[in-house]
Formats: structure tokens, sequence, C-alpha cells
């Protein structure tokens, strides 16, 4: 009996499919065809001792591609190393193992340890779907995991990673849970507290659902990935950083699941806490502060759901080895005037220069968490934390520091304008009570942010101010004018971006 051929030659597509391993074959290919691979097949790519899972797209007019050729996606080819003339054998994968874990959590079941470890290195061996999954952050979603569940999925995402090892040095670092535009505070806290001669290697997401993630301002000012050698470097030779943790291998899992959060556009508890402490504890931290901004429109809305979330925390970090802290702060409102990556860089540069219009409201927010941070050093007794932190703000020693380390990252940028603007005003007049924090992001988004780095917008007015008819409430930046005209649109229809009590 004759032996099928199942190899084919490599080639690069060229196309980023986001840490997402994919194929393309001809349909009359004939290993497409042999094999009976159809769209969206999950196959296997074998080339000597490296393999690879990954997605396969199947061309209906594929003349671009011979038909005894495959192309891989840059993830792909990024896995196998191909050189010229390799071939590589395309096979169906065994089922992984941990798709009855997936399925035992969404029927209720309480999983334990080693399923979470199986679903985890699942994760990273591109054994799962897509659909997998998103039925796995489905099933996790609310409060389907228990405290016992995300200690043991926090352990396990953490372990499918990197530890960085500091050499019994005590580190410092600090998260926000986000939903609050414009509270770009981590730039200001990593110089003050390196400023202060404690080390903080600060990792930062980008955007999930936000207009503008603190990896993604950083950027504009400085290079953000890092690998973790440069980390090191940096840390080493300035005390802190503010690097993409997604360059990084300390939870490498957890970025695998973010693409498939993000078009989800929603979060869990569990899979949060599990997602920020396994980063703490794999760059190295022993001490973390944790802010949670509560309000109507934050993504903490109520006391209650702030004080499940600290208890989730405070059991995972106990369970992991850190010394936490929670900071419950206002979330009633945006922190800052601009929203989108630039302009929240000039709200940054702006405190820690100390001009003459800084945003107070970004200043006292950010003193009081590296405040806060600084009280959880042994020797403070847990207090004065504040009055240090400004006292290194207000003497140019945190701008100082933040230079330095930008210049240790790559060099410092001063952050541009968006080349279009136009300004929404108000149709009444009275107080201005609330801004609706999800629509004012939505408004930063349509105009282009954080994909555009000069987009978003910036608030020319704050909760407390007196608004009179036609009065401008805020500015919409963008780069093109079809995203300008469409965040307009959206913004004047939008009654509630602004709630203004009018006067009797």
């Amino acid at each position: 009996m004759t032996e099928i051929d199942n190899t084919l030659a490599l080639s690069r597509a060229g196309i980023d499919t986001y840490r997402q391993p994919v194929v393309f074959m001809r349909e009359d290919c004939h290993v497409c065809r042999a094999e009976g691979f159809a769209a969206l097949t999950r196959i296997e790519v074998t080339l000597g001792d490296r393999s690879v899972i990954a997605t396969l797209n199947v061309l209906t007019n594929g003349d671009w591609l011979p038909d005894d050729t495959a192309a891989l996606s840059e993830e792909a080819w990024a896995a196998l190393k191909p050189q010229p003339g390799d071939r590589a054998s395309f096979t169906h994968p065994e089922p992984p193992d941990s798709v009855s874990a997936i399925r035992a959590k969404v029927y209720g079941e309480t999983l334990e340890q080693q399923r979470f470890d199986a679903i985890i290195r699942d994760v990273l061996d591109h054994r799962l779907s897509d659909l997998d999954l998103a039925a796995f952050i489905t099933a996790c979603a609310g409060d389907r995991l228990s405290i016992a569940e995300t200690i043991a999925l926090t352990r396990s995402m953490q372990a499918a990673g990197e530890t960085l090892d500091w050499g019994g040095a005590e580190i410092y670092d600090k998260h926000c849970v986000g939903g609050l535009p414009g509270n770009r505070t981590t730039p200001i806290i990593v110089s003050i507290i390196a400023a202060a001669g404690l080390m903080i290697p600060k990792t930062s997401s980008r955007a999930i659902t936000s207009p503008a993630g603190t990896a993604d301002t950083m950027e504009v000012m400085a290079p953000v990935s890092l690998d973790i050698p440069a980390l090191r470097r940096v840390v080493e030779a300035e005390g802190g950083c503010i690097v993409w943790g997604g360059n990084l291998a300390l939870s490498p899992a957890d970025d695998v699941l973010i693409r498939i959060e993000r078009p989800l556009d929603f979060d869990s508890d569990g899979q949060l806490v599990a997602s920020v402490l396994s980063k703490k504890a794999a760059v190295g931290a022993k001490r973390v502060l944790i802010d949670v901004p509560v309000g109507p429109t934050a993504k903490v809305r109520s006391a209650e759901t702030a004080a499940a979330l600290a208890e989730r925390l405070r059991a995972v970090g106990k369970a992991i080895g850190l010394t936490l802290s929670i900071h419950q702060s206002d979330g009633t409102a945006p922190v800052g005037r601009g929203i989108g990556p630039a302009l929240e860089a000039q709200d940054v540069l702006a405190v820690l220069r100390r001009n003459e219009n800084f945003p107070v409201d970004l200043r006292d927010r950010a003193l009081d968490i590296a405040g806060a941070l600084l009280d959880l050093v042994p020797e403070t007794g847990g207090a004065g934390g504040r009055k240090v932190a400004a006292q290194l703000l207000d003497s140019g020693a945190a701008e100082a520091k933040f230079i330095a380390i930008c210049d240790a990252q790559g060099g410092f940028t001063e952050p541009g304008e968006a080349r279009y603007h136009a300004v929404i005003t108000s149709r009444t007049a009275g107080r201005l009570i609330a801004i609706d924090n999800r629509r004012i992001a939505r408004t930063a988004k349509l105009a282009g942010a954080p994909r555009q780095q000069l987009a978003g917008l910036r608030l020319l007015v704050q909760i407390g101010d007196h608004i009179e008819f036609g009065k401008p409430l805020f500015e919409i930046h963008a780069e093109t004018l079809g995203e300008l005209e469409y965040a307009r649109s959206y913004a004047e229809a939008q009654l509630g971006l602004c709630t203004i009590e009018e006067a009797n």
C-alpha cells in the first residue's frame, strides 16, 4: 500500500494573526484532500523536532499559493523557524485533554488544580480552538469561579511562564482594575517609587476594552516592547520600568485569554484576579497595591461588588505569598483631561513637570496610591507615605526619574497632536453632576483610540462646574475625518454623556 505524502513546502504569508498560529492551504492541495481538512480545522504542523497546533484557512482562489505549499502566519512561522526548502508534515492532532475539563466547567462543576493545569497547558500549546477558549472564559464569567478555583487558576497561570528572581530584593508593584477613562497614574507612581530608592518593575497591558492601556500611553513617550534581559537592565539601572507585559513570557497564557476576552467585551472577577496576581507574582513582586475605582459607570459599580473583589484578591494574594493592600478610590468620573494614548501622556507629563495647568485630580490620585504603596515599606510603620510621595513629585525627583526610565527603555519622545479636532458643546445650562465613563470611553474609541495613538478626546469641564448653553464640554481628536465625524455623531446623539442639572 502506497503511503500518502502529507508534507508541503512552507512559505511565509506575512499575516499577523495576533498570537494565533494559522496555516493557509489551497482547497485543491493534495494534503488538504487526503487528510480531510476543512476550514477552521485544527491541524498539527511538524518540522523536525518542532511542532505547532494551528487553525487552517482554506483558499478557494489560491492563485498566489502553489498547490504543494502551505503559507504560515507570523505566529506559526516564529514557532517552526523554517529554513529555505524545508517541508513540514500536516496531520490531525490528538484531542486536547482539557476539553473535558472545560465541558465540566460549562455544566457548573468545580475544577481542581490538575484540571486548571491541563487547560493552561493546552492554551499555551495552541491545542484549544477559539471556540474552546470562549467557552472556558464564559463558563468562568461572573461569580462562577470559587475562591479556591481562583487560587488554582492563578497558580496554573504563574507556573506556565517564567518568574523573575531579583536575588532577595524587595519588589513593589501596583495595579488598577480599570474601568476609569484617563486614569493614567502608573507612570507617575512608578517614577515616585523608583525615586524613593525602591524597585518596581511594572509590566502593563494594552487596552482590552478601553481607549488606552498603560502600555499604549507609555509607548507614546518611550519604547515598551522590551524582553526580559532589557527589562532587567532598566530596573537595575533606574529602579523601575513601565513595559508591555505581552512581550514577556511571565504569564503567557493570560495574553492568549485576553485575545478572546477582547471581542467578548466582558470581565470575570475570578479571571481578573488570576490575571493580575499571576503577573505580579511572575514579575517577582512581594508587596502589591491594588486600586479599585468604584462608581456607577466604572468597572466596579458598587461598594458590595468592591468588597467581594477585595476579599477574593486578599485570599489569592495570601495563598501565593503576596503582601497585598487594597485601595478603594472614586470611580464616578474620568480622571484628568485626556482620554486616549497621547492625550493621557500629556496629562502625565503635566503632573510630573508641575505645569501650571496640570490636572489636579490625576496628581492627587497618583499621590494617594504612591503614598499607600510607600506605606507598605516595613520601615515606615504604615504611615507618612503620601507626604514622602508629594516631596518627591514637588522637588522634580519623580520627573527626573521618569525621563531616566524612558531613556533607559530606548529614549523619550514628546507626545504629538491629532490632525483633526471637533468641539462638543452643551445644549442646556446648569451644573454638571455626572459624566458617563463608558460612553465617554466609547466616543474616544470611535475617534480611533487606542489604534491611532493621537486620537481620543479631551475633557474641558469637571463635575461641579456651572455650564452655560453652548459651552464646550469636550474636544474630539482624530487622525481621519471619517473617524472624527463618526465619533462626533455618536457624541451628539448621546445626551447622557454629560448630565447637567438645570437650574430652577
